[in-house]
């Protein structure tokens, strides 16, 4: 009867060595010993077929190699791109990202957190849904977490990646306004339940500083529920065919992620309206698909490759227990203009 395969271990590849497990062990992570001495022990490891045991090794140093990475919605398609090139940063280092995704919803994003944290993830990152939210002091407690895009403002976190989103939300409001268009409608991800994410006051206190009527509605982020609601914003479309008592419709829409604008072209395909002739649309991610659109999208990038880096280097700086200089990243927008905006026509 055969015999299962036995993993070789540590101790057989100190023995084969003439070192001391420690020895071994050091040499094996490139640490405290010579370049000669690891480079034998790395063959010795490799012809005895010797693989290190993830669980005794996350025993005896008390650390996993997994982090945690929270999604706050991964309908739109900015956060799959930017989820999928932290998890590169990681990897490159040796640890392995766990992506969750909170849907939108803030009762999950945290007890999503939660799960992590008991896990026992050496770091979380999290893109959060309710940045304000009381639950996130005790999970920074427990573990190193990094915020991105809007800091936590009732969490001591490790670090943070933030999007100056009141100078993106100047710069596209500027931008509109300075193409002639005063009723702008702006889509936003943000839930009834999170009325206070700080894009949705700033964009309020912009309009206001510039002159410029907005209605801020909420917004999905997956592309029939996106559409479904930009269909309701262009119902009163700009062809003279408005319900009586019916607002005025806006001459530009404003969306708070690529993902949302995709839904406003699809809604003005089928009322017949022409973006970037009919109807203004900006977008708030640069995701490589609206370089594609017919109009290509004006939209803003925040440095994607840029934010991933900085996360994961908070991130593991925080799990080895390093010092950093900055602990706070803020991203500057820089706006894409293309042609899905243009300057409002005179009747």
């Amino acid at each position: 009867m055969a015999r299962p395969n036995k993993r070789t271990t540590l101790r057989e590849v100190a023995e084969a060595t003439g070192l001391s497990t420690a020895a071994v062990s050091y040499a094996l992570r490139g640490k405290h010993v010579s370049k000669e001495t690891e480079e034998r022990v790395r063959k010795a490891a490799a012809e005895l077929g010797y693989e290190a045991d993830p669980i005794a090794r996350a025993l005896a140093s008390g650390r996993t190699s997994t982090v945690g990475v929270l999604a706050g919605d991964l309908q739109d398609l900015w956060q799959q791109q930017l989820m999928a090139a932290i998890g590169r940063e990681l990897l490159a280092g040796d640890r392995y990202a766990l992506i969750l995704d909170a849907g939108g919803d803030p009762e999950r994003e945290l007890t999503l957190a939660k799960q992590l944290r008991d896990q026992r993830v050496d770091g979380l990152l999290v893109s959060p849904v309710d940045p304000s939210a009381e639950g996130w002091s005790k999970i920074a407690d427990a573990v190193p977490v990094v915020s991105i895009g809007d800091a936590l403002s009732r969490a001591r976190t490790a670090g943070e990646v933030l999007f100056d989103n009141r100078a993106g939300i100047d710069a596209v409001l500027d931008y509109l306004r300075g193409l002639g268009h005063r009723r702008v409608t702006v889509l936003t991800p943000t839930g009834p339940s999170t009325p206070d994410r700080p894009a949705d006051v700033y964009v309020r206190e912009a309009a206001d500083r510039l002159g410029i009527e907005v209605e801020v509605l909420p917004c999905p982020q997956e592309l029939d529920a996106a559409t479904a609601m930009a269909r309701r914003v262009l119902a009163n479309s700009p062809d003279g065919r408005r319900p009586a008592g019916a607002l005025a419709p806006p001459t530009a829409v404003f969306c708070f992620s690529d993902s949302i604008a995709y839904g406003v072209y699809a809604a003005a395909a089928e009322a017949s309206l022409t973006v970037g002739r009919d109807l203004s649309v900006v977008g708030f991610d640069d995701h490589p698909v609206s370089r594609v659109l017919t109009p290509p999208l004006t939209t803003v990038d925040w440095g994607l490759t840029e934010i991933a880096k900085e996360a994961a280097r908070l991130a593991v700086a925080a799990i080895e227990g390093r010092r950093v200089r900055r602990k706070r990243i803020l991203c500057a927008p820089r706006l894409s203009e293309r042609g899905s905006a243009v300057e409002l026509r005179r009747e």
